[in-house]
């Protein structure tokens, strides 16, 4: 279940998904299990999490009206919540596979691929991930860069840059300063998928996103990044335009675009093999994981595909359910059934 899925469970008040996710909403600092009747949030406010542990270490409280906590979850998955739950509290000691085996009564082995398959990553690519969300949250809330980085877990300034970078998208110093000194440019298009919004910095495009207004379009930018400076600069970026708008309308092309995108080692494995998908096809989720040798990291891939940041120029509308339907799509799965019918009218 990808993010615009569990998005649209959240919507429904979709039963079926309970014991599957929380959401958490960032104004009451409440986490619900998705079938909860209380009132609907904002979408920019609720943040999605697999187990309630990984809420409630965000500072999250369970709701009272539907006990999240208690929804059901998988009782083969309690040796991951386990896991889950200690590397939320200890991620500052960095404990070993071996460490957490013995903790939970697994061997490294059987625990590393439970635990991938139900997050998609491995306990030391959630650990990191720990860390530098940890460490984004200090610098946000003003702790000087050494301190911040102590706090996070890092054992030194090489492992604090190395390490939280990967995640930031920038350099720990530039990110707490909320993009200041990056200079971001975006121009805007019409295209048949609505409005369309291509940024980049000095060395490639950082995002493509499709929606129907201008400021839908540059709000997600606006709000990582404060202190940037954005401008819009549309001529200057024409040739940018020209080339994504064309595959916006369906056709293909042999051009390509330079990149300045931050990813994990596994969502750059899944872009790199949508990108192979041929003009016009689409190839499921499992089958993708397939390819990279991970037969049960479906929804690892999908995930990988929600987290997508240039749509089109990385073609995760290609990738599609089992039995063929188009699951979800973070422009909309309406624009992704549209794309897919244009681009198999030009083949």
């Amino acid at each position: 279940m990808n993010s615009n899925a569990r998005w649209e469970a959240i919507l429904k008040r979709d039963a079926r998904a309970d014991g599957h996710f929380v959401y958490a909403v960032r104004s009451t600092g409440i986490y619900c299990r998705p079938s909860c009747a209380s009132r609907k949030p904002r979408k920019n406010n609720v943040l999605i999490f697999k187990f309630p542990e990984m809420a409630e270490a965000r500072g999250f409280r369970p709701c009272l009206r539907c006990a999240p906590q208690d929804a059901g979850y998988d009782p083969r998955l309690d040796k991951v919540r386990k896991t889950v739950r200690y590397l939320e509290e200890h991620a500052d000691e960095s404990p070993t596979l071996a460490e957490l085996g013995r903790m939970v009564r697994l061997s490294p082995y059987h625990l590393q691929r439970s635990f991938k398959r139900a997050l998609g990553v491995s306990p030391r690519r959630y650990l990191e991930s720990l860390k530098a969300q940890k460490y984004k949250e200090l610098l946000k809330s003003g702790r000087d860069l050494a301190g911040a980085g102590y706090e996070a877990g890092y054992g030194s300034s090489r492992g604090m840059y190395e390490g939280a970078s990967r995640y930031l998208g920038m350099t720990p110093a530039t990110y707490k300063k909320g993009g200041e000194g990056v200079s971001i440019r975006y121009g805007i298009a019409s295209c048949r998928l609505g409005r369309l919004l291509v940024a980049a910095t000095e060395k490639g495009v950082c995002r493509v996103s499709i929606a129907d207004t201008v400021g839908e379009l540059a709000q997600d930018i606006e709000n990582e990044y404060p202190h940037a400076n954005l401008s819009r600069s549309d001529d200057e970026l024409k040739e940018y335009l020209r080339i994504v708008t064309t595959l916006a309308e369906g056709e293909q092309t042999s051009e390509s675009l330079p990149l300045d995108v931050r990813a994990s080692a596994f969502q750059c494995r899944v872009w790199e093999r949508l990108k192979a998908i041929p003009h016009g096809k689409t190839m499921t989720y499992k089958d993708i994981a397939e390819d990279l040798g991970l037969p049960n990291g479906a929804r690892a891939v999908g995930s990988a595909c929600a987290k997508n940041p240039v749509a089109l120029l990385v073609p995760c509308h290609r990738a599609v359910r089992a039995d063929g339907g188009l699951a979800g799509y973070r422009w909309g799965v309406e624009r992704k059934r549209k794309l897919l019918e244009m681009e198999k009218k030009q083949k």
